[in-house]
């Protein structure tokens, strides 16, 4: 690096960098500081701030996540979460690893078409609420569903915040993640599903006694508005639809996410300040300090150098690139916001799938990168932003979960995982 400019945006970023992922200060200030940092010293032009592509916020991810989470803030409304906390409770009929399974399975389905973080911030609290009633810790449980989460949303391209920037960046379809991603994401929840009945087995306690008041309970009392149930459901399944065929009907997502808030709203009349309350304002204002510390290492020429750097490294063995972005981001994902890391990373993959003299092997790049990110989410308590939002509700709820406690559940389904994944990116595309 031997420009001036280069040198001080590496800088900055790497500072807050470390601070972001030490926590010594709020994120979101941050990146805001970082980002008007280099504003302020021309490492980004103002215009490329808003309208770059490259080197600016990128809209497309800002607005999806909006959208997204309008629709979920109004379906909270209805009381449908509390349905399925307490009907998972009665299926289970007590028992705490059957619980741990269906409680799994409610967050690993719906992570997929409702955002990791957003699962997990609906499904918390009504786990919290089921263990007291068992009498059962609900730490275990919620270690386990942000897991599950974070494997389950592994299988859309709006799961998983890391998988909307790469699909942006990459130009990745809603079917392209599906067909990709979706069925090794079936195969490691399989897999995690056989480990947490042995990772967890301590804490599986049966009280017969505590099922009982569980068992009186009516789930449908908890659905507060059946009719605005159903209207809300057939939205979503639009929407859904919409982000399965937007490359037939050529509609990006993040309209289509903005098109169904908007009739979720219309058709439920629903109270503003209560949809508008489930908006994580901080996390899109994250989001866009983050696109502009990426853009100073853009216009800067760090991210070319990098890039040029590890292609000269790889040479022409893919598969030797493929192996190094899977291990190496699920190494670094685990110890850092797996946010910044995929922001940081997407334009040297991209350079690295442009220098391909073959674009279909080349491509196979990126879902080794998200399968690696996405994987490596799981690693610490900090490497995702579902595991830190789970951390908060459990402390508020007064069941503390510490770093550690997490941690090493989380490392070993890492570990796990990541290996399959491997395998699988080995045997689909390399052989």
């Amino acid at each position: 690096m031997t420009n001036l400019p280069a040198v001080v945006a590496l800088a900055i970023f790497t500072v807050a960098f470390v601070l972001i992922a030490t926590e010594k200060v709020h994120r979101v200030a941050v990146v805001l500081g970082a980002a008007g940092l280099m504003t302020l010293l021309g490492l980004v032009p103002g215009s490329h701030v808003f309208y770059s592509p490259h080197a600016g916020i990128d809209w497309d991810v800002i607005f999806l996540l909006l959208g997204m989470m309008i629709i979920v803030g109004v379906i909270k409304q209805t009381g449908v979460f509390d349905y399925l906390g307490v009907w998972a409770a009665q299926r289970s009929r007590g028992r705490p690893y059957r619980l741990m399974v269906l409680l799994m399975l409610i967050t690993a389905v719906a992570s997929p078409f409702l955002d990791n973080v957003t699962t997990v911030m609906l499904v918390a609290p009504i786990t919290i609420s089921v263990c007291r009633q068992l009498g059962i810790p609900a730490a275990p449980y919620l270690i386990a569903e942000v897991l599950a989460s974070n494997i389950g949303g592994a299988a859309t391209l709006i799961g998983d915040p890391p998988n909307i920037i790469i699909g942006s960046r990459a130009g990745l379809s809603f079917n392209d993640f599906l067909i990709h991603m979706a069925p090794i994401t079936v195969v490691l929840f399989a897999v995690f599903v056989l480990m947490a009945r042995v990772m967890f087995r301590k804490s599986f306690v049966y009280r017969p006694e505590k099922f009982a008041d569980i068992a009186a309970l009516d789930p449908r009392e908890k659905i507060t508005d059946g009719r605005l149930l159903i209207r809300c459901l057939i939205v979503l399944g639009l929407v859904t639809a919409g982000f399965t065929l937007h490359t037939v009907i050529h509609v990006e997502p993040a309209i289509i996410a903005l098109l169904g808030a908007g009739l979720m709203v219309l058709v439920s009349r629903a109270d503003t300040a209560q949809y508008l309350a489930e908006v994580e304002w901080s996390t899109l204002v994250f989001f866009m300090g983050l696109f502009v510390m990426v853009g100073g290492l853009v216009d800067t020429g760090v991210i070319h150098r990098i890039g040029q750097w590890t292609a000269d490294a790889v040479g022409s063995d893919y598969l030797v690139a493929a192996t190094g972005l899977i291990f190496g981001s699920a190494v670094l994902g685990a110890f850092f916001d797996n946010i910044p890391y995929v922001a940081t990373m997407s334009p040297i993959v991209e350079d690295l799938v442009a220098q391909s003299p073959d674009p279909a092997t080349g491509r196979n790049l990126w879902w080794a990168f998200a399968l690696g990110a996405d994987l490596g989410g799981n690693g610490t308590a900090v490497a995702a932003s579902a595991n830190v939002v789970v951390l908060g509700i459990a402390a508020k709820a007064g069941q503390p979960i510490t770093f550690w406690q997490f941690t090493r559940y989380g490392i070993v389904t890492t570990v796990v995982t990541t290996i399959i994944a491997w395998g699988y990116v080995w045997l689909r595309y390399f052989t």
